[in-house]
This record gives structure tokens, sequence and C-alpha cells, in this order.
């Protein structure tokens, strides 16, 4: 498992949107901005069951985000690559988490009745970056 580094680590953890990309049936990519996050050695996000990044997921569990910090674009960025795993322990409470820091409230507004939120944690393999030691 590759590894993180702090500074790697803290550009999943700030206020920066990161776009994950999954494999469609027939192998083609599919990518997609997400809010982002990580426990310090894996990438998390959340996304909702049946949606298609959590339908290729279940199929083929390689993937890959990238993050660029939100103030500065140019200043690098931080790709990993990976197996997910997707559990359903916790996922509500991880989006309420994300909407605090992304949009400043206390609790997922866009919660639909009946969605099941999922928790998606890839465990890096390679890590690949610019300007983010």
């Amino acid at each position: 498992m590759a590894k993180l580094t702090e500074k790697q680590a803290e550009l999943f953890r700030g206020r920066n949107w990161g776009t994950v990309t999954t494999l469609r049936k027939d192998g083609s990519p599919h990518s997609t901005p997400v809010w982002i996050d990580t426990d310090g050695e894996s990438v998390l996000f959340n996304t909702a069951i049946g949606r298609a990044k959590e339908r290729h997921l279940r199929r083929d569990p390689r993937a890959s985000v990238v993050v660029l910090p939100a103030e500065d674009q140019q200043s690098g960025y931080v790709s990993v690559t990976g197996t997910a795993e997707i559990t359903e322990e916790g996922a509500l409470d991880h989006i309420n988490k994300l909407a605090k820091k992304y949009i400043g409230q206390d609790e997922y507004p866009y919660l639909q009745p009946g969605e099941r939120r999922v928790i998606v944690k890839i465990t890096p393999e390679k890590i690949d970056g610019m300007g983010v030691e």
C-alpha cells in the first residue's frame, strides 16, 4: 500500500473537490466530481446506493481520484489509484461531516426520501502528484 504524505493528506482534508474515476461495464472510464476526505491513509468519498459510481465499484473496485487545491489549482495535484471498499456504516454521519466542510451546514440538505448513503474508501496502491509531496 502506498502512503499519503501529510501534505497530500491535507489536500484531501481541505475544502478541495476531487474527481473520481470508475470503470463502466464496457471498461470505459466514468469521472465525476465529489466531496472528498481522508482518514490519513485512505481516500474517502460518499455516494448513494444506485448511483453509477457505486454500481461500477461493486462490479470492479478499481478507482482513482485526483484532487487540486481550490485556492491555487496551478500549484500541484495528487492522484490516488487503488481498490475501493464500500460500507454503509457511518455513511450518514460522514455525509453530514462533508456538508459542514463544503457548504457550512450541519446536515446534508440533499438527502432524498429512502436514499441510502455509503462511504467509499479507496486504499492507495499508487500515488502520483506534482507540487504536493
